[in-house]
């Protein structure tokens, strides 16, 4: 299992949100670049970029920010937030990002995402996030009405390397994953699943590498690391566990 720290990017800083919400928001540091390089020392392969203000408004915002962060570190980061055109995939595969995020648009025009995971192999995740049984878009504050699995199954054998599966409802809690949700997608796609919203504890990670089916492809850690209610070397020491037969 992957394990990647999140680095959500605020007017240029590093926050974590509750519930996705821009209102309720914890600044936990000034420099995300000094964020990415202490999760890079911990051990971590990789990271999990959001724009959270090009999400809202649909356009890359922390620019900077996401540049800063690629010159800090040689690991691999994932980014997400306010990417809604090919141009911007490609801008930012350019730029140096390992793989693109794309949300709202996999809802709005799942061809696009198509045509970006031909022309970026490997490149392109898509999230799944997940409101009350269904798919939000624009940064979580709109609605659709598709279901994720529905949603998930669009881009069975196009390409996309991973979903990433958030529970809103739990994201920034430390409330536990929703396992038998993020369990549920992944037992319907061919597509890896990475678990997102909630993770309070080394327990959730355990219980997601217990959990019978398709095996989870990774976890997204967000407050619970921030706060130390887990620690780097606690979370992948359990995502390197093996899980017994």
């Amino acid at each position: 299992m992957i394990l990647y720290p999140a680095i959500d990017l605020k007017d240029g800083q590093c926050v974590r949100l509750l519930y996705g919400d821009m209102d309720k928001v914890t600044v936990f540091n000034a420099s995300p670049a000094d964020q990415a390089g202490q999760f890079a020392k911990a051990g971590f392969d990789w990271l999990h970029v959001v724009d959270l203000n090009g999400a809202i408004e649909g356009r890359a915002v922390n620019i900077a920010a996401v540049e800063a962060i690629l010159e800090a570190v040689s690991i691999p980061i994932q980014l997400g937030g306010g990417v809604r055109t090919f141009e911007d995939i490609e801008r930012w595969i350019e730029t140096g990002v390992s793989r693109v995020i794309l949300g709202t648009v996999a809802v709005r025009d799942p061809a696009l995402v198509k045509r970006a995971a031909a022309a970026f192999p490997e490149q392109i995740a898509v999230a799944v996030d997940v409101k009350d049984g269904k798919v939000a878009v624009h940064g979580w504050v709109s609605a659709s009405e598709l279901e994720p699995i529905e949603l998930s199954k669009r881009f069975e054998d196009s390409g996309v390397a991973a979903l990433i599966v958030t529970d809103i409802g739990r994201d920034g809690a430390l409330t536990g994953i929703n396992i038998d949700g993020v369990g549920a997608v992944a037992d319907a796609v061919s597509i890896p699943v990475i678990a997102s919203g909630g993770l309070a504890s080394v327990k959730d990670l355990e219980l997601l590498k217990a959990r019978k089916g398709v095996p989870i492809a990774g976890a997204i850690l967000g407050r619970a690391l921030y706060t130390g209610a887990i620690t780097a070397d606690e979370a992948i020491t359990a995502a390197l566990q093996k899980t017994p037969a």
